[in-house]
């Protein structure tokens, strides 16, 4: 099969199509002829060499893929050849062919097409894991979620508001449109305001219940003074890098804080299909009646997956990046 490879940790000009073994199907896998994948930071971290793939994942990027059952495995009773799925992999998207276990796939919506579904599984499932699992969001408390405009920010946005919270986002100035689209309430440009301040002038000094970081050393000190008591920090990634001088951490007990750090593609098996089996339950027909949408940002042909990684690298993005595969 035809796959995006890269032979050593490289820019994302020396991305290129070439051949690369077909998968083989496990007993409880089926194959997908993949018509669409999606873009993540994850992708670029592996490609530069800083984010190895998991044990026994493909060496080939890409965390999501949507397309046709074409095969399966002895074991697989769910699924029949033809049938429109998506989901999330630990590696492998960037190719026609990839394997995903019968129970991380789902059953693509008529009303949707290959790329929006594409767009959906690892931003949705990050942030399903983040506000229900991890943070227990409740109806009324206040949320900040920073980088709102991003795959996982708009999708955050949408569950936040499906549960009844009042949204607060950062983001920058020119994607603050689509989250007040989505349901975000109070918009902070990051890059001409101080989110801490604006937070706690808009909540009376109360301050907000749950906050979604992605960017790290940065952001730590003001999000834990924008914390109100009982807050939850769930930290998804350290973009601004990973260490904090000179911190206070008297405020994590006088506050009772919970400060949660979360991976979702080392998880196993049997938490990821829990975690793709509560987010189905809870979104899917809410995402079948359009109701909850995954945001696509633009839609490239694989041939052009450098400038898809660029635009990515660059954060020009809103939402989601999406590659279709001929």
């Amino acid at each position: 099969m035809k796959a995006i490879l890269f032979d050593e940790p490289c820019a994302a000009d020396k991305l290129y199509i070439g051949e690369f073994p077909k998968p083989e199907v496990g007993e409880e896998e089926i194959l997908v002829e993949v018509k669409a994948t999606a873009l993540n930071r994850a992708d670029i971290l592996q490609r530069l060499g800083k984010y190895p793939q998991p044990t026994g994942a493909s060496p080939i990027l890409g965390l999501e893929i949507a397309g046709d059952v074409v095969a399966k495995g002895s074991k697989v009773f769910k699924w029949k050849k033809g049938d429109k799925v998506f989901g999330l992999i630990p590696g492998g998207g960037y190719a026609q062919y990839a394997v995903i276990h019968e129970e991380m796939a789902m059953r693509i919506p008529d009303k949707l097409g290959y790329e929006e579904a594409a767009a959906i599984p690892e931003a949705f499932l990050t942030a399903f894991q983040s506000i229900v699992w991890l943070a227990e969001l409740k109806p009324g408390e206040y949320i900040l979620i920073h980088a709102g405009a991003s795959g996982v920010g708009t999708a955050a946005i949408q569950l936040a508001r499906e549960i009844g919270a009042k949204i607060i986002i950062t983001a920058s100035a020119e994607k603050h449109f689509i989250c007040k689209e989505l349901g975000a309430e109070i918009l902070i440009d990051y890059k001409s305001q101080n989110f801490k301040d604006v937070v706690l002038n808009a909540t009376n000094n109360y301050g907000v219940d749950v906050i979604i970081d992605f960017i790290g050393a940065n952001y730590f000190k003001d999000n834990i003074e924008s914390l109100t008591r009982d807050g939850r920090l769930i930290l998804l990634a350290t973009l601004s890098g990973g260490k904090v001088n000179e911190f206070d951490v008297r405020q994590i007990l006088t506050k009772r804080l919970k400060i949660i750090g979360s991976t979702l593609r080392s998880r196993s098996l049997d938490y990821q299909i829990k975690l793709t089996k509560d987010f189905y339950n809870f979104a899917y027909d809410k995402v079948s009646s359009g109701r909850i949408k995954p945001v696509i940002d633009k839609v490239f042909d694989w041939t052009d997956v450098s400038e898809a990684h660029k635009r990515m690298e660059a954060n020009k993005n809103i939402g989601k990046i999406i590659l279709r595969i001929n």
